[in-house]
């Protein structure tokens, strides 16, 4: 299985004059849940290269197990400060397609025509389509063959105006991912702030908020089963080097 994760080249939070990116938890958690689940892993964003991660998710309030894991493995680090440009992507070449979030994703992949494509393309070959938190933003632009917004009258999920009013950017954001998906048709619903809420409609799986990472990336694992006929993953639940069971321990 090769999955393909696409992230943000945008380091600027607007006109504020700090820096964002892609959520460190957004991408470690998925990304080890599919690693761990046998899968090959392309990194991949707009510009290649570097890709920028949102201080805010490198302070040690916001770390966790799979955080700390993915900081600590140099093949993963290597892959985030060495990513394949979009020009370079074959979508035909994977099977699952997932997009992190952070605020990063709101000024370059929601417009990005490269992403789109790739979006557009992976989905109407019946390929999974994941994005978690700020991540379900890269696809308001994308159309279905007929030239309808691809969710319309889909159910999802993804960071909600509650949350963002909690982090003070309601009035920086370019729209409010909660507002614009129901704009466009989308059946939007959410859990508890903060809290795991994953939604699954069909190959379409999104994830409301950073907690909803590693769930969302499962999700993919139970659906690509089922859509493909496969025996369901069942691996260990993803751990950090050194805990208590890890391999490497």
């Amino acid at each position: 299985m090769k999955v393909l994760m696409i992230v943000t080249s945008n380091d600027r939070l607007g006109d504020t004059g700090h820096k964002t990116g892609l959520w460190l938890e957004e991408l470690a958690a998925p990304y080890y849940a599919f690693t761990d689940a046998g899968a090959r892993v392309t990194l991949a964003s707009p510009k290649g290269g570097a890709a920028p991660v949102d201080p805010r998710s490198e302070t040690e309030e916001a770390q966790n197990r799979t955080t700390r894991r993915f900081t600590a493995d140099p093949a993963a680090m290597a892959a985030l400060k060495d990513t394949v440009p979009l020009a370079e992507v074959r979508p035909e070449d994977y099977d699952v397609l997932f997009y992190p979030g952070g605020h990063g994703p709101l000024w370059d992949l929601v417009d990005d025509a490269r992403s789109l494509a790739i979006i557009e393309k992976m989905h109407r070959a019946g390929k999974p389509v994941a994005a978690v938190c700020h991540g379900p933003a890269v696809l308001v632009r994308a159309t279905t063959p007929d030239g309808k917004p691809l969710v319309a009258r889909r159910n999802m999920t993804g960071f909600s105006n509650a949350e963002e009013d909690a982090v003070g950017l309601s009035q920086v954001v370019p729209f409010l991912l909660q507002d614009e998906l129901t704009r466009l048709g989308a059946k939007y619903e959410r859990g508890p702030l903060w809290e795991p809420h994953v939604v699954a409609d069909g190959l379409l799986v999104t994830g409301q908020n950073p907690a909803s990472s590693e769930r969302t990336a499962r999700t993919v694992l139970e659906v690509l089963a089922r859509s493909c006929g496969c025996a369901p993953y069942s691996g260990e639940p993803v751990r950090e080097p050194g805990e208590p069971g890890d391999p490497g321990a």
